[in-house]
């Protein structure tokens, strides 16, 4: 009898271990990447990124927060046409990105207007994974990446 328990326990803990094993867990891994905002000229800010997923499935980004603003939409730009939406996907594989003149972060009724040089602490929450804290750093008003976005 002790040798079945002892035997069903080794298995069940096998089992367990294959289960939690491997990079193919059917999740989504994000990272963060080329994240940045503009000097604000106004009591608004935008902000851009790349979220990318290297993971088996895909996720959403669902809202945003910042202490510098008293609320952060998430918005999408449809045939030159700038809306607030409620999340925007992330395909399996795959990348969002949130660049001038698309979609983009909207950091409103700012509390304080960051300055070039500044960071500014942005929290990502999604759908599916664990929010993701960014140090997104100020850049000049005119600024514009020469690769990315």
């Amino acid at each position: 009898m002790r040798r079945r328990a002892a035997a069903a326990l080794a298995l069940a803990g096998a089992l367990a271990l294959t289960a939690c094993g491997g990079s193919d867990d059917g999740s989504a891994r994000l990272s963060v990447s080329a994240a940045y905002m503009p000097q604000p000229v106004s009591d608004l800010a935008a902000g851009f990124l790349t979220i990318t997923n290297d993971g088996d499935a895909a996720d959403r980004l669902t809202s945003v927060s910042s202490d510098v603003a008293g609320q952060v939409t998430v918005h999408e730009t449809v045939d030159g046409s700038m809306r607030e939406v409620e999340s925007l996907d992330i395909p399996a594989h795959g990348s969002l990105v949130l660049e001038s003149g698309g979609n983009h972060l909207m950091f409103e009724q700012l509390k304080r207007k960051p300055k070039q040089g500044q960071k500014v602490s942005v929290e990502l929450r999604f759908a599916h994974s664990d929010p993701v804290t960014v140090e997104v750093p100020v850049k000049p008003a005119t600024y514009r990446p020469t690769t990315g976005h």
